[in-house]
């Protein structure tokens, strides 16, 4: 699935464990330009650009308080207008634009869409592997929690999550726990 060498074995993600192939985050298509609001208050921890092609292109992380526990939230594939006037720190609310999906000459590559990530470590930059090795699974797992948590049902009875969640509750508990 991941054809450039941003994903091998060679790649500071990957720490020599191996081609990186799975996953992490979710991906939401749409056009070119489709706003993405911010699904808590919370504020920017870091943005940038990554140049490498495969890789993010434009970039917000934003933290977050949830059930009393700090989460950071990766945006990934943006416009270059979504971070202008950004900066470390400021507020941003729930519900408010954030970003905006940028195209394939600025977000890294892609077909239009985001890539948004939940974690429970602290981003160093605005960078975090969206995609790991099977030898990083388990760590991946307990590390980022599933995006789904916070975003709700993707489609009409998915049933992973509590309606306390798909409300845009401040609970990552899974339906069954």
């Amino acid at each position: 699935m991941y054809t450039t060498a941003l994903f091998g074995v060679s790649d500071p993600h990957s720490k020599g464990e191996g081609e990186r192939d799975i996953h992490v985050g979710l991906d939401i298509g749409g056009a070119a330009g489709m706003p993405v609001h911010c699904f808590a208050d919370g504020t920017v921890h870091s943005l940038g650009y990554n140049p490498e092609p495969g890789d993010y292109g434009y970039v917000i992380v934003t933290q977050h308080e949830l059930g009393g526990r700090r989460v950071w939230a990766l945006h990934g594939h943006l416009s270059a207008e979504s971070i202008k006037g950004k900066e470390c720190g400021q507020r941003v609310i729930g519900g408010d634009w954030l970003c905006s999906t940028g195209a394939e000459a600025e977000n890294g590559g892609w077909p239009p869409h985001i890539h948004f990530q939940l974690s429970f470590q602290e981003p160093e930059t605005h960078d975090m592997p969206g995609v790991v090795s099977i030898s990083q699974r388990s760590d991946a797992l307990a590390r980022y929690p599933d995006p789904r948590g916070v975003l709700g049902p993707l489609y009409p009875g998915d049933g992973l999550f509590t309606a306390e969640c798909a409300a845009g509750g401040s609970k990552l508990r899974r339906a069954t726990d």
